[in-house]
């Protein structure tokens, strides 16, 4: 007879086959679902458009950079993880000093998330950075700090920035500082002046009969002349006086700085060349000249307003007595 347990033994053991069966194609899907979740994940690494970083503090290691850093950069991912000195060797001369403090900072603060800083890629284009980053704080002490970050490329940015504040600041057509810049710029160098009780001059310059130049030559041809007193007071006057267009025809300077007598200088020499300027139109030819009202900061200025007041008093004069003159009040 035979023994009914020693019949099923070997279908006994089945169900701990078919357990173990079970559990590795478990752990053969698990490892494929894992190696899928790898290549998703690198394939998002390698469509992110920003730089996503580790780096030991401690050691100065970087410990991992994404694929995009070989994109932006234009250098080798190796080269970086075996020498930090590669990032620092590309930050733009002048930002370094910056980059690095603010690195630094988020050890005290924990994150730092405006910083901004330019690079030069290998192909010697400037580049800015967004680059923001923060401490991977472990729990158990004695763990080293690391710092991770991501770094975008914002340099499109940065040039629509910067044509947006050049064309709010700036004459479209003269390409000098627009009447609210200027006054912007003046109020502050008025009050630098008020304050270290420094010299300061106030010009203002209108150009004759420019409505005969208009309706002699037409607008376009008044365009050229306005261009050209424009280029003649880049010219002319000092490094970090300021010049622009506030009116139709009428141009201001600030002279920070500059005594009385160094004022009329400037002034002169802005008027010799707009009187050496020569325009053709069709064949004829003509020529500009230019009034000009000067004043200088006294005691009794309490604002810019009443500078601009005398200097517009003056110029005024400046017409009345014939044109073609700079009056001094």
């Amino acid at each position: 007879m035979v023994n009914n347990k020693q019949k099923d033994a070997p279908h006994a053991q089945w169900p701990e086959a078919a357990q173990t069966l079970i559990a590795l194609m478990h752990a053969q899907g698990e490892v494929a679902r894992l190696s899928e979740r790898e290549q998703l994940i690198s394939s998002l690494l390698v469509s992110v458009n920003a730089v996503l970083w580790a780096f030991n503090w401690e050691t100065r290691q970087v410990l991992y950079v994404s694929p995009a850093y070989e994109r932006i950069f234009g250098r080798s991912a190796g080269l970086l993880l075996a020498d930090y000195n590669q990032w620092r060797d590309s930050i733009y001369p002048d930002d370094l000093e910056y980059a690095e403090q603010s690195l630094a900072e988020v050890l005290r603060k924990g994150a730092v998330e405006d910083r901004e800083y330019r690079i030069i890629a290998a192909d010697g284009q400037v580049r800015w950075l967004s680059d923001k980053c923060f401490i991977n704080r472990q729990d158990e002490p004695g763990q080293p700090v690391i710092i991770v970050g991501i770094a975008e490329d914002i340099t499109d940015k940065k040039h629509m920035e910067t044509e947006l504040q050049r064309l709010a600041t700036t004459d479209v057509l003269t390409q000098s500082s627009n009447r609210r810049h200027f006054f912007e710029c003046a109020h502050r160098e008025f009050a630098e002046a008020r304050r270290h009780g420094s010299p300061l001059a106030f010009l203002l310059l209108d150009i004759d009969d420019f409505k005969l130049i208009n309706d002699s030559y037409g607008h376009p041809e008044g365009d050229n002349v306005l261009q050209r007193i424009a280029e003649c007071g880049r010219g002319s006057l000092r490094r970090g006086d300021l010049f622009g267009r506030i009116g139709g025809e009428e141009f201001a300077a600030v002279f920070p700085g500059c005594a009385p007598d160094m004022a009329v200088q400037v002034a002169e020499r802005l008027q010799q060349e707009i009187q050496r300027l020569r325009f053709n139109h069709d064949g004829q030819a003509f020529s500009i000249t230019v009034s000009q009202g000067l004043t200088n900061l006294t005691e009794a200025d309490e604002s810019l307003d009443s500078l601009f007041a005398r200097a517009d008093a003056a110029m005024y004069e400046a017409k009345r007595q014939g044109k073609n003159r700079i009056i001094a009040a």
